[in-house]
């Protein structure tokens, strides 16, 4: 009989506190949080027919987090596998401390039917370490895929406000305001204004010619293109009264658009991306293509916006938009070169080492990457240290570094942007559904993860 298992003396960081505690795994689940409040903690307080049928991990010094629900992946299947695929970026994603994930729908072929989105759900069953669940996406003219019953089944309604792969755009005004009008689920977008982004590289290209260095990337796709769509996306939701969320937002001129508010009171949420936080354009010298990403990486105001924002409320989630490419794809002009980079592995980590500088608390980041997209997707008993619910947490040691490098670099594309990086931190193990799926470097692959299910 497997026993359960018994996270002891860990700080615990949940609910907006931190405190020194256990925490009991029992059939998948947290069968008891063990704590004594202020007084000094000791063994005595945890019944010894539990120590004797557990399996005891002594966590004295580590930290005991819930663990990352990441809402924006592309984890690249099907048809686009030579990049990544769901076993590979999902056995990244638990090395990471990141135990649930959400795929976005521009795969080849996408996911704008319910078939293709069952399709999907049924690979992640198969081949996933970490919980699942999936976008449909939306297009000009699948509004009636979108009513289907089995639609329901998705995460929410992706749509491309700007420039995407196949006939994802959405620029028809009658399909986006039927979208708009019609479909109860969450909306998430993508919003750049396509139109401002053609106009400045024809502008570019006209004064600099077609073989623009990556340091263009940010005027083309501008804060003004990003402005623009937004703003539409808002005024779009606020006429039907839809619930919209807005994508790795990366300007400052956004934030006017959100509420500083609890998200519990929205129906208009943001998402930032850890690159958006982590890198400013003063980084494209030394990155170079790295670091180019769909909306581009933009100023260090903007970033400074973005990073109070998420302390003020503005922002409700972090995520990483997850987006591998080969690094031959990543070569060429700024035209040419992909978009988009892995994040997924290390994520948590650069999101400490911003709390190490001061920057964000410990709890709010629990806050905006484990609790919020809880709540914003309705997850049933996920996101949270709680009794009752799934087990899926992440033990963090905040005193062994961690060196990003090749030889641990885990995405299926084998190089990250934050290549030579030292983190303060270290992932220790990570528990997806109870199961012990990470441990300091090793892997055990026994148990699948499952999908994630709406309350």
């Amino acid at each position: 009989m497997t026993k359960n298992i018994l996270i002891k003396d860990a700080l615990i960081i949940n609910e907006g506190s931190s405190f020194i505690g256990s925490v009991l795994i029992e059939n998948q689940r947290i069968a008891k949080i063990y704590t004594c409040g202020d007084a000094a903690y000791s063994l005595s307080t945890i019944p010894p027919e539990v120590l004797c049928n557990s399996e005891v991990i002594e966590a004295k010094g580590l930290y005991l987090m819930p663990g990352v629900i990441d809402d924006q992946v592309h984890f690249r299947e099907p048809g686009l596998t030579h990049k990544g695929d769901i076993y590979s970026e999902s056995r990244a994603a638990v090395a990471g401390g990141t135990t649930s994930f959400m795929d976005m729908p521009n795969t080849n072929p996408q996911t704008t039917t319910v078939d293709a989105l069952n399709q999907k759900f049924d690979r992640a069953a198969e081949t996933s370490l970490a919980n699942f669940s999936f976008f449909i996406g939306s297009t000009n003219d699948n509004i009636s895929e979108l009513k289907k019953a089995g639609a329901q089944r998705a995460t929410a309604v992706k749509v491309f406000m700007g420039s995407s792969t196949g006939n994802m755009l959405v620029d028809n005004a009658q399909s986006l305001e039927r979208l708009f009008g019609e479909i109860e689920m969450l909306i998430a977008a993508h919003c750049e204004s396509e139109p401002i982004v053609r106009a400045n590289i024809a502008k570019y290209t006209a004064a600099y010619g077609i073989d623009l260095d990556i340091s263009f990337h940010s005027k083309i796709r501008s804060a003004e293109a990003c402005y623009a769509s937004s703003s539409e996306a808002v005024a779009l939701a606020t006429k039907h009264n839809s619930r919209l969320h807005i994508f790795h937002l990366s300007t400052a001129k956004e934030l006017q658009l959100l509420e500083a508010k609890p998200m519990k009171d929205k129906r208009i949420t943001g998402e930032v991306c850890v690159h958006h936080l982590w890198f400013s354009d003063a980084d494209y010298p030394k990155y170079g293509n790295r670091i180019k990403w769909n909306p581009s990486i933009k100023t260090l105001e903007d970033r400074e916006a973005l990073r109070k924002a998420l302390v003020d409320g503005r922002l409700d989630v972090v995520a990483t938009d997850h987006a591998p490419h080969t690094l031959s794809e990543k070569e060429g002009s700024c035209l040419k070169a992909a978009s988009g980079g892995p994040m997924v592995q290390h994520s948590l980590l650069a999101m400490l080492e911003l709390c190490t500088q001061g920057v964000f608390s410990k709890e709010l980041i629990v806050e905006k990457m484990c609790h919020a997209p809880a709540e914003l997707f309705s997850l049933r008993d996920r996101g949270y240290i709680r009794e009752a619910y799934y087990a899926d947490m992440v033990l963090v040691d905040p005193k062994k570094k961690c060196t990003v490098a090749p030889e641990n670099i885990l995405y299926k594309c084998a190089w990250s942007p934050l290549e030579g990086e030292v983190f303060s931190h270290q992932i220790h193990t990570t528990f997806v559904n109870g199961h012990r799926v990470y441990d300091q470097g090793n892997f055990d692959e026994s148990e699948k993860g499952m999908e994630l299910e709406k309350k």
